[in-house]
């Protein structure tokens, strides 16, 4: 648990050298949120797997679930953004709930996974969801796509399978 413990700590940290750093140019800023967001989900997977000791799966998630309703929201509050959400356009409502929908499916599945199965085999695997996710935006963001796009993809995949084939012992 010490280790746990340290990587906590890290990422608390991480978190106060972000708000100290906050004048760094807008344009290099969503690095930073996207390796807090790869830190955070790290975590997620750790500490649910541990805290999925003789707990439903799906339990586990409607716990944590309130968590991120109080957390998320209160960030809301806290930035005064509440009032936004009557500008909301209609298609923007359907995307944002039907993401919704799917970030909740995901995440039930990602528990059920990891309450029969290793973290790392389990985050492994899912993971995969990052080559899925850029191929979805060329389709439909009409994201541009280029060789260290197609480079990185093929061996995320090729990571993924390495893993996924190798022998687990749990």
């Amino acid at each position: 648990m010490g280790a746990l413990s340290c990587i906590i700590v890290l990422f608390f940290v991480t978190i106060h050298l972000t708000l100290l750093l906050l004048p760094i140019k807008k344009i290099t800023m969503w690095i930073l949120w996207a390796v807090l967001a790869a830190i955070s989900a790290a975590l997620v997977i750790v500490l649910t797997k541990a805290g999925l000791k003789n707990v439903d799966s799906s339990l586990a998630f409607a716990i944590q679930a309130i968590l991120i309703l109080l957390i998320t929201w209160g960030v809301v509050f806290y930035q005064g953004n509440f009032s936004d959400w009557k500008g909301i356009e209609k298609n923007a409502w359907i995307f944002l709930l039907s993401a919704g929908v799917f970030t909740s499916l995901s995440t039930l599945f990602s528990y059920k996974a990891l309450s029969m199965g290793p973290a790392s085999y389990v985050a492994t695997i899912e993971r995969t969801s990052l080559v899925i996710a850029i191929v979805l935006s060329i389709i439909f963001l009409k994201e541009k796509i280029t060789w260290q796009i197609v480079v990185g993809g093929t061996v995320m995949i090729a990571g993924a399978v390495l893993i996924a084939l190798s022998d687990s012992t749990e």
